[in-house]
């Protein structure tokens, strides 16, 4: 209780990762609300008013089809957030299952999982996120796919790392040798001391698969038009600078907010939870 308070409190200090921490809530909000908060559906169109630029009917304008760049942008929200909450989340299970399994068996398992990790990490997270979904195909299930088996290594080798420092301890050492139950260590010792790195690390990992699921939808090859997920509709906008430049502004800029946010939020929770960080 004393440590998380003590970690709560040096978070609090940090003022840019409380406000990274805001940006993102009300993120969420949105995306949660909004039904209730945007004005029109993501798909209503209005051929007679396309290409309106920010007003009080429109607050971003309007695109192409003379759809609410506002409301899309909120429905966009759902997408993208859920997409990298979800291939987080399936990451982080899948990652710390094989990072416990090859800590704890060790030999010839730890090799062949490790080696497999090393092959995924080999690969530039793009190129790997593109590969999936050219083989699964386009859609926002195979995109939590793809972007899921990308976050894979990381979380394995972080709880492998994590595992084997607990497993190396002398109380540890000795429970196995009075025959100890494999899940009584794991369960009891190994995973509690694993839950800070891995907090932290889903937090920056977070904002790297918006980065991923959006680039792919920004290739063509992620979600699809005419769902409003931010990639697709920095792609499509790109086509519209000219005419409606806040069309290409907008989801460029939900993007590098959340994502940047996530990466602050990392960074401080790092500092807060990690015994080892001294505030001066």
């Amino acid at each position: 209780m004393k440590k998380t308070s003590e970690g709560l409190l040096r978070f609090r200090r940090n003022k840019v990762a409380v406000a990274s921490a805001f940006v993102i809530l009300g993120f969420i909000i949105m995306a949660t609300l909004a039904p209730v908060i945007a004005p029109y559906g993501p798909l209503e169109q209005d051929l007679v008013n396309n290409y309106l630029g920010p007003s009080l009917d429109h607050l971003l304008g309007t695109d192409e089809l003379g759809r609410d760049i506002a409301s899309r942008l909120c429905y966009g929200a759902r997408i993208s957030l859920g997409i990298a909450f979800s291939s987080v989340l399936v990451g982080v299970m899948i990652g710390a299952v094989l990072g416990l399994v090859a800590a704890y068996k060790r030999g010839i398992v730890d090799s062949v999982i490790m080696r497999f990790m090393d092959v995924l990490l080999a690969l530039p997270g793009i190129l790997l996120g593109i590969t999936i979904v050219v083989v699964l195909g386009n859609g926002v299930v195979n995109t939590v796919i793809a972007v899921a088996i990308f976050s894979v290594p990381t979380f394995a080798r972080l709880v492998r790392g994590s595992a084997l420092q607990v497993l190396e301890l002398d109380y540890i050492v000795a429970s196995r040798a009075v025959g100890a139950s494999a899940s009584r260590i794991i369960f009891g010792h190994v995973v509690p001391n694993a839950l800070t790195p891995l907090v932290v690390q889903s937090t920056l990992q977070l904002g790297v698969a918006i980065l991923i699921a959006s680039g792919l939808s920004f290739l063509g090859l992620g979600v699809q038009p005419p769902n409003p997920e931010w990639g697709a509709m920095l792609s499509k906008g790109r086509e519209l600078v000219r005419s409606t430049p806040v069309a290409a502004f907008a989801p460029g800029m939900a993007i590098t907010l959340v994502v940047l946010s996530f990466s602050l939020l990392g960074d401080g929770l790092r500092d807060a939870l990690d015994p080892t960080m001294k505030r001066r």
